[in-house]
């Protein structure tokens, strides 16, 4: 496997932190909004958890991009190698794989908070863009 430029690593570590920023305010948002709901029910407080979850992997994912950030932007003070990237990296992309997952689940649970019907309309949409994801980052 060829290793891949600085340059390249700077600018894609830049649009995961965009996503990710995007993406984990969403999930925060979401957070609070179920925190401040009066139901107690085993549903809601699942998609409580998994939206905390998504914040959390988020969150992880704009730290990890942003080392990568910082560490291949000219002019940083260190020399870095290839191999400096590697736990950042790893850490970031399974970060934003946690948040996108759960996200997933989030939307394939909803539904079922209103009717049976919803609830499997929601889980059908939450596989397609599953499947879809799984196809664009192959």
């Amino acid at each position: 496997m060829s290793e891949l430029p600085f340059e390249y690593w700077n600018k894609l570590s830049n649009h995961f932190i965009l996503i990710s920023v995007f993406l984990g305010g969403f999930s925060i948002a979401l957070t609070a909004n179920l925190l401040i709901n009066k139901s107690n029910d085993r549903l809601q407080n699942t998609i409580l958890k998994l939206a905390t979850t998504s914040s959390g992997g988020f969150l992880t994912a704009v730290f990890g991009m942003t080392n990568i950030l910082m560490v291949t932007t000219q002019g940083y003070p260190v020399e870095v190698t290839q191999s400096d990237l590697n736990m950042p990296r790893f850490i970031g992309f399974l970060g934003y794989l946690v948040g996108v997952l759960s996200l997933f689940t989030i939307i394939g649970l909803s539904g079922w908070t209103k009717s049976r019907g919803t609830g499997i309309f929601t889980t059908v949409v939450s596989v397609i863009t599953l499947i879809l994801f799984i196809i664009l980052v192959s």
